[in-house]
């Protein structure tokens, strides 16, 4: 094939000129309306242009600074579009112990899925994968992961597989924090 030498791409094709900012200017311009930057408290801790400018996880670039020196550094926590807020808190806030999947496809009958509890996940296209029980849910699927995970978002695909065998996956919905 022509192509096979061809490196693997991240990117969206169809975007004019790699210019993402002018497609989503187009689609979503709500995306880039000023708003608050508050911590998990709802407390104001500066301004933002533009919630498409932060992603969840995000530490560097949030333009909060002044903090005490001795303060633990700022991650972005959330983004909640509908307030145009981004919500920020500190790196252990981050760590999610389960998240919903909806729109789930499985390539296994879910009486094999199912049986078996035990499975691995990528929801990240290169990360490791980690181990997660799956269980069943009304709407799609819970995953529990065996240790806490970083960075999750609502949107991105999260993948299952069993010893080498993709069993499929799903759209993640929501992310769940245990505290015990």
């Amino acid at each position: 094939m022509p192509v096979a030498n061809k490196p693997d791409s991240q990117d969206i094709c169809f975007v004019p000129n790699g210019n993402y900012r002018s497609v989503l200017e187009k689609l979503r311009p709500e995306a880039f309306t000023q708003g608050d930057i508050v911590d998990s408290a709802g407390n104001i801790l500066g301004k933002h242009n533009g919630i498409v400018h932060y992603t969840i996880g995000q530490r560097k670039g949030l333009g909060i600074g002044g903090r005490d020196e001795n303060s633990p550094p700022l991650y972005v926590l959330a983004l909640d579009a509908e307030s145009q807020r981004v919500i920020v808190g500190e790196k252990n806030a981050l760590g999610q112990d389960a998240i919903l999947l909806a729109q789930c496809n499985w390539l296994v009958p879910e009486d094999e899925l199912f049986a078996q509890a035990d499975i691995m996940v990528k929801y990240r296209s290169t990360m490791q994968p980690v181990d997660a029980i799956l269980e069943r849910t009304e709407d799609g699927a819970k995953l529990i992961f065996s240790e806490t995970q970083q960075s999750i978002s609502a949107g991105q695909a999260a993948v299952c597989y069993r010893d080498n065998r993709l069993l499929g996956g799903g759209w993640i919905a929501d992310k769940i924090k245990v505290t015990l």
